[in-house]
């Protein structure tokens, strides 16, 4: 057997969704391959700094408080142009390198293009959407405006930003968009920050808690329908899993519904669908994935109206891997096993890498 391809897993970090990354990361460190990948688990803790530890004691299975501040002598960071060189901050030289990273860093300063770049300026390869493709799949404003160009359908919206909040009219955002409807942060998942508005008294409050994670939040109209959530896999010509339906036991898909309450929403997969409306489905979330930019992987959430009617609610373009995560168990449905779809996302992640390396850096 050849060389075993080192792997970085990247988790933690400096977000809101840091306790949710780490349950991800745990999920994919037990089932890789290990015939085939070395696992070097990289943690970030929440002041933002990298290290190196035991995966066993940096992912205890009911770790609630984050990964604990960094031993000083495991401090790391990744050479720019180093070729996955990972060097100790604090101790001589280099501590070996990775051939490619899995970035399970969900939210800000992970998801949203910041670590994407950094790891291409690192010259490493990465699971997931590039750089554009990361952004644009984190910031919900502009990804529904890029959604609205392309006449993909999604929910009526406003977005505000927080100088605009003293004079926003809250009787003319009601007029606009209707009650109920939703408030959240524009650069924020795992329905962190997210409030379902009912009358006019509630809508002020929402707004401050989604100011609370970000500086950009959206009003979004409410859409009567099934929630329908679905798999994309790959980079140029991707592959789409069965439609899988969340029935939300929780007024809505919030945080507590989807990590903590493990009844908090029924997943049916597959979906309870007509084969026009399997086919329907698929179809956009292979055109949403495109339209965004995204390779790799993205989760691509919808809503089926009572009129039949599909409307892009969202895309997560590093959805979670937690062990009730829809992710893996969308492609579990497919004939894709947890184990098979890691090697399958290192494997675009190299894919990609290398077909960036035959593009000129040179007019010369």
């Amino acid at each position: 057997m050849g060389k075993k391809i080192r792997v970085g897993v990247l988790f933690g970090g400096k977000s809101a969704e840091h306790e949710v990354s780490l349950q991800s990361a745990r999920n994919i460190i037990d089932a890789i391959d290990k015939t085939k990948y070395d696992v070097v688990p990289i943690g970030i803790d929440k002041s933002g700094r990298w290290f190196l530890n035991d995966a066993e004691k940096l992912l205890p299975e009911a770790n609630t408080e984050g990964l604990a501040a960094a031993d000083q002598n495991t401090l790391v960071t990744l050479m720019p142009e180093g070729r996955g060189e990972l060097v100790g901050k604090s101790g001589p030289g280099s501590v070996g390198a990775v051939d490619v990273v899995f970035p399970v860093l969900h939210g800000p300063m992970g998801e949203d293009g910041t670590v994407q770049g950094f790891l291409r300026l690192a010259d490493v390869p990465y699971v997931g959407p590039d750089v554009l493709g990361s952004a644009m799949g984190m910031d919900k404003d502009v990804m529904k405006r890029l959604l609205r160009d392309a006449d993909i359908p999604n929910a009526d919206w406003r977005t505000v930003l927080r100088f605009q909040l003293d004079d926003l009219d809250l009787d003319d955002v009601i007029a606009e968009l209707g009650l109920p409807l939703f408030v959240k942060p524009a650069n924020l998942g795992s329905s962190v920050g997210v409030s379902k508005v009912h009358d006019k008294s509630e809508l002020r409050p929402a707004l401050e808690e989604a100011f609370r994670y970000d500086n950009k939040v959206l009003i979004e109209a409410f859409i009567d329908g099934r929630e329908v959530e679905l798999a994309v896999l790959g980079n140029e010509d991707p592959i789409v899993s069965v439609p899988g339906e969340v029935m939300p036991q929780h007024e809505f898909y919030s945080y507590e519904a989807k990590y903590l309450d493990e009844k908090g929403a029924l997943l049916q997969i597959p979906a309870d669908l007509s084969e026009a409306e399997i086919k329907d489905v698929q179809d956009l979330a292979v055109r949403t994935f495109q339209v965004l930019c995204c390779e790799g992987m993205a989760r691509a959430d919808f809503f089926l109206r009572t009129d039949g009617v599909f409307m892009v609610n969202e895309i997560n373009t590093i959805p979670g891997f937690t062990r009730i995560s829809m992710y893996p168990k969308l492609w579990e449905a497919s004939g894709i096993s947890y184990t098979e779809l890691i090697d399958r996302l290192l494997q675009l992640a190299i894919e990609r890498y290398d077909r960036e390396q035959g593009l000129k850096t040179s007019f010369f």
